[in-house]
């Protein structure tokens, strides 16, 4: 078929940041000579490298015959602890999270009120939970009390700020139907906020729950109770079968955490 006139017989996608092509391959090599000098500088013992390949496949062997029942009294504990503690966290910080990230949204808050929610969730998040969990441990003592604490300032900066930017992103002309009937402030948030972002609400806070057990595990191993200790505690004695039925007790239950909240989220949508 013939072309049509004025039009260019072949197309070629267009470079989105640099279009010119010897600077993009001097950028290129440039990348891959710092890739090549930050690899040879990091000192790695080969020697180290290979004696502990022995030592990760009996980790793994451990893992494929998990031992379920030696220390199933220590792994019972830590995992009730462990789902206590992403459960309660997780309420807890939906609780303080919905003020503060109403507050953090530029459409709703006044200036003051944004700009000190907004710290709030700086601090949160750039805060590592392990640091935390350091500090609370630290300041409480060993137990899942730190670990609550942990998890809970955790969810705070990671749910707030998710929250204030979907209610920054919501259809505006639902918020200005409501305002014009004369409501208050509270009543927009209740009929033209709420029915927009609670969908999405539900399930960041089930995505929150996976996320605070999942860190349990982590936190445990500073001293902030849980499944975590319990696999550290079992990894230091070398007791690989245990580590392995720990690990796969966490797999089942993210696994299953992961399809039931799929399924709460398809019903409240």
């Amino acid at each position: 078929m013939a072309s049509i006139a004025g039009y260019p017989r072949s197309w070629k996608r267009p470079n989105a940041l640099i279009q010119d092509r010897r600077l993009r391959y001097l950028v290129f090599a440039g990348a891959l000579i710092y890739l090549v000098l930050a690899v040879s500088s990091l000192k790695v013992n080969w020697l180290r490298v290979y004696e502990g390949l022995e030592r990760g496949w009996r980790f793994i062997q451990g893992f494929l015959s998990p031992d379920f029942i030696t220390r199933w009294p220590d792994i019972s504990q830590g995992l009730t602890e462990s789902l206590t503690m992403a459960m309660t966290s997780t309420v807890m910080g939906v609780a303080i999270s919905i003020p503060i990230g109403i507050g953090a949204a530029r459409n709703l808050a006044p200036p003051p009120v944004y700009l000190v929610c907004r710290a709030v969730i700086a601090i949160s998040r750039a805060l590592q939970e392990i640091i935390i969990a350091i500090l609370f441990v630290v300041m409480f003592g060993f137990g899942p009390f730190a670990g609550f604490l942990t998890l809970s300032f955790a969810t705070i900066g990671f749910l707030a700020k998710l929250l204030a930017e979907d209610i920054e992103d919501i259809d505006e002309s639902q918020a200005e139907a409501i305002r014009s009937t004369g409501a208050s402030w509270w009543q927009v948030i209740n009929y033209a906020i709420q029915p927009q972002v609670m969908p999405r609400l539900i399930g960041l806070s089930l995505y929150r729950l996976d996320i605070n057990f999942r860190e349990s595990a982590v936190i445990g191993i500073v001293g902030a109770g849980g499944i975590g200790a319990t696999l550290n505690t079992a990894i230091d004695r070398y007791e690989f079968n245990s580590a392995g039925a720990i690990l796969m007790i966490i797999i089942a239950i993210v696994m299953a955490a992961e399809y039931s909240s799929s399924h709460v989220r398809k019903w409240v949508q």
